[in-house]
């Protein structure tokens, strides 16, 4: 059986402002599709840095208000980290997984798995200070509410990710990681299906979401590259109401806790 050809379409979107709590993000994605020569079309999905969602969304803490617990301190004693930032890590985490100098790892209130609670202090204005940048409070209903949004304006129901770059075990370097979806499956089952030889798959699951996150992580960039928005087209995709959570591995299932 000859196989047939695919394309995938990614499109980092041009003319995005300095994001500024409170900025309406609806807007700031359809402008950038207009100074990008882009409209949405039916099946395209929109990915976000979580950096501007965050930003809008007024999660920039002032270190400066932040007092230290005796645990942050103790543990900023082990990590290396200013006692400020690991009270807000702690604030933000269910638990602490791993310590040693220069990484902490612990499981988000959100249940994501990942080094000092997704805080960070890139590409944020400090001249008035140390200042960290937390995750949004609920990234999911994040993704639900700019989805709706660009609904109503555009009449497309373009899916809607928001990706943050995570590292992993066992491997060097960061990818790009949804930590927010509506409107496309978060995990795809593809047990049951056939393969080439039509024996079924028994154990397949697709982190469809984080693959998508991944690829538009690359031209996203990690640095002062200026391009949080990108266009994705032509992923043939379930058009539900899916969500980040769906990637989550359960604390009871997880063999490397």
């Amino acid at each position: 059986m000859a196989t047939q050809s695919a394309a995938l379409s990614l499109v980092a979107l041009g003319g995005v402002p300095m994001v500024v709590p409170g900025a309406n993000l609806a807007d700031t994605v359809i402008n950038a599709l207009v100074a990008s020569t882009e409209t949405l079309r039916d099946g395209d999905i929109v990915v976000l840095a979580q950096k501007i969602v965050s930003k809008a969304e007024g999660r920039a803490v002032p270190l400066a208000d932040i007092t230290p617990s005796p645990a942050a301190l103790d543990l900023a004693s082990q990590c290396d980290k200013d006692p400020r930032l690991v009270e807000l890590i702690l604030s933000e985490s269910q638990a602490v997984m791993r310590v040693r100098p220069g990484v902490l790892i612990v499981r988000h209130r959100l249940g994501l798995v990942l080094a000092n609670a997704g805080i960070d202090q890139s590409n944020i204005d400090q001249s008035g200070g140390p200042v960290a940048l937390l995750l949004p409070r609920d990234p999911d209903e994040s993704c639900l509410q700019l989805r709706a949004a660009l609904h109503e304006r555009t009449g497309i129901d373009a899916a809607v990710l928001i990706i943050d770059s995570f590292g992993r075990a066992w491997r060097n370097g960061t990818t790009g990681t949804a930590i927010g979806v509506s409107g496309m499956a978060g995990l795809l089952d593809l047990r049951g299906a056939p393969d080439l030889h039509g024996r079924r798959l028994e154990t397949s699951e697709l982190g469809l979401a984080d693959e998508v996150a991944a690829a538009a992580s690359l031209i996203m960039g990690q640095g002062n590259e200026g391009r949080p928005i990108v266009l994705v087209r032509g992923l043939s995709h379930d058009r539900r109401d899916g969500s980040a959570g769906e990637l989550i591995r359960a604390p009871q299932l997880d063999l490397f806790p």
